[in-house]
């Protein structure tokens, strides 16, 4: 199948997708199979949580090093409360030398637009800057993605000023990886650190997800990696210009540009945020290991304490965890926990470089981490913290919604509904041993 964008379908798939955005309907790709989960978990599988004891922490020699570093850090009175993330930062137009300019029309065209009617729109009256990019539509296992490929130095200029101050952004598309929308990464299932075969043509690493608020764009490549797609040159125009016009500018670049152009206002309503706030990921990358990770491009602040403390028995551990979730059962928390690293006694790093008790990737970790044991600091590697951290994240893919809410929270910590049939199975085993 040849992977050549066809701008037709990148202009349908684009209306689509915004009609969709305008009705508030969501779309998932991932969807549960039709059969019931199975239950097969035989009751001598099931661990003895009560003489199970949990290890505060347990890093391999290459982590203890880098936490001795930073107790060090945390001794000093003025930086206990502070990660690097959120340490103070000078104020930014979106980085050195950047002076951000937020677009205000979305333009794609189903061909090149020419070098004239570029000219014209920006002859306009209220038109302060345009600027044109490589676009269009590829497949990944049959799934299509729109995508935009930039030139990052010109394109940063156009990005919210979150998104635009993020350099672990801009590296990714410079690596030649790709960078997904956050709405997007959680509408298509998207991975976080997992590669991907776009149809005919070459493997792509998704690296983050940022919020660009670009209405149907799934993701940015670089300029680079667009022509290896075979992207089509110069079909994205984004305008810049006075908010209170963006309307009736619209209404005039739409008549310079002609029929099958699509222009879309975009206003105030323009996400700033450069990540999602509950990214669908499973640790693994796809690749059949287990975990829950995502690279997120988002600030975090200092680590949120829960109350669980440091009970003396992981059956303890678990069920005061649960109570991060209302509505969440200890049960599930318990087979993930058994799942993963059979209650602490397998840490990792796995291969993917998921870590702890219940296998996080950092990244998902930087957002989801909390402090269970009041000691100031959110632990990856402490089942005090890890526990209640992995009740955080399910909680906020809804498992404590219960019912299909809760199987699709466990399979977004691991792409595998077989892993949800897994963890369901032994979650109601523990039910019945620890009634």
């Amino acid at each position: 199948m040849s992977h050549v964008p066809r701008m037709g379908a990148f202009v349908a798939v684009l209306a689509a997708v915004v009609a969709l955005a305008v009705a508030g309907a969501a779309v998932f790709l991932a969807t549960r199979p039709a059969e019931p989960l199975t239950v097969t978990a035989a009751e001598s599988e099931v661990r003895d949580l009560t003489s199970l004891v949990p290890q505060p922490v347990n890093r391999p020699a290459g982590e203890q090093a880098r936490s001795q570093v930073q107790d060090q850090d945390r001794s000093r009175p003025q930086d206990r409360d502070r990660t690097p993330e959120a340490r103070p930062t000078p104020a930014a137009t979106g980085g050195p030398g950047i002076t951000l300019t937020p677009p205000r029309l979305l333009v794609v065209s189903q061909t090149t637009l020419p070098e004239r009617t570029k000219a014209d729109i920006s002859r306009l009256r209220n038109v302060q800057k345009i600027d044109s990019f490589d676009g269009g539509a590829v497949k990944i296992s049959g799934t299509g993605l729109n995508l935009l490929a930039v030139d990052t130095a010109r394109f940063r200029a156009w990005a919210p000023k979150a998104v635009a101050a993020q350099p672990a952004v801009w590296e990714a598309l410079d690596r030649g990886e790709l960078v997904a929308d956050g709405a997007a990464a959680q509408r298509l299932g998207l991975v976080l650190g997992a590669h991907y075969q776009v149809d005919g043509g070459p493997l792509l690493r998704v690296a983050a997800s940022a919020r660009f608020g670009l209405p149907g764009v799934d993701g940015l490549v670089g300029a680079e990696t667009g022509r290896r797609l075979g992207l089509l040159p110069g079909v994205v125009l984004l305008v810049n210009g006075p908010e209170n016009t963006s309307a009736k500018l619209g209404s005039l670049v739409r008549r310079l540009a002609g029929g099958g152009t699509q222009v879309i206002t975009l206003g105030s309503a323009r996400a700033a945020r450069p990540a999602t706030a509950k990214p669908p990921t499973g640790e693994n990358g796809g690749k059949g290991e287990t975990g829950t990770g995502t690279a997120s491009t988002e600030n975090v602040s200092a680590a949120r304490r829960v109350q669980v403390g440091r009970p003396g028995s992981y059956l303890d551990l678990y069920r005061r965890a649960a109570a991060v979730c209302p509505g969440l059962s200890w049960t599930v928390l318990a087979a993930i926990g058994q799942v993963e690293s059979s209650h602490g006694r397998n840490n990792g790093p796995s291969s993917a470089g998921a870590q702890g008790p219940m296998q996080f990737m950092p990244a998902t970790w930087k957002t989801y981490g909390v402090d269970g044991d009041g000691d100031g600091v959110a632990d990856i590697w402490s089942p005090y913290d890890a526990v209640p951290g992995a009740a955080n994240y399910l909680c906020a893919n809804g498992a404590g919604q219960g019912g299909k809410k809760l199987e699709k929270a466990v399979w977004f910590y691991n792409h595998s509904w077989a892993y949800v049939s897994k963890v369901m199975s032994i979650a109601q085993a523990y039910a019945r041993t620890y009634p």
